[in-house]
């Protein structure tokens, strides 16, 4: 934690996503589904669907083989940085902590109707100061997984 002339900033490393293990059995599963559903595509004469299924199939192998980037967060009275990207405290209602297996997460909650969560990973050892800098400016609620979060990790994307 380090001082400055008017606010106190934590800054802390983490991965920008969770991974899970895939074997080469998840990968040959999700080929064979993407096969299944490509033949239900000719068959029904789909093409656009068809070429969705390929394109969602590829795209997964792409993103689920993409080893996470290691992000650098600071957190200041300002809001929280993630690189060069400012998040001001004015833009969520509350936050909400997560535990995701042996990881901890930040959930902001967006003010705006259709704006997505944002979820920032923190190390455990920071927890207590960065919970404390956001339980400051913001309320903090209750967070549980979506039905959108529940499919991901079931699916180990």
């Amino acid at each position: 934690m380090v001082k400055t002339a008017d606010e106190i900033i934590v800054n802390w490393e983490a991965q920008e996503y969770v991974t899970r293990d895939k074997n080469t059995g998840w990968y040959v599963g999700l080929i064979v589904v993407g096969l299944g559903f490509s033949g239900l595509a000719v068959w029904l004469q789909q093409w656009t669907f068809l070429a969705l299924i390929v394109v969602s199939v590829m795209a997964i192998i792409v993103y689920s083989s993409r080893p996470p980037r290691m992000l650098h967060y600071s957190l200041s009275n300002k809001g929280l940085s993630e690189g060069n990207k400012l998040y001001d405290f004015e833009q969520f209602k509350s936050f909400g902590v997560l535990r995701d297996d042996k990881r901890f997460s930040i959930i902001l909650m967006p003010k705006k109707r259709f704006a997505a969560r944002v979820t920032v990973y923190f190390p455990e050892a920071q927890g207590e100061q960065i919970v404390d800098m956001f339980g400051a400016r913001l309320p903090m609620e209750e967070v549980k997984m979506d039905l959108l979060d529940k499919l991901v990790r079931f699916l180990r994307i």
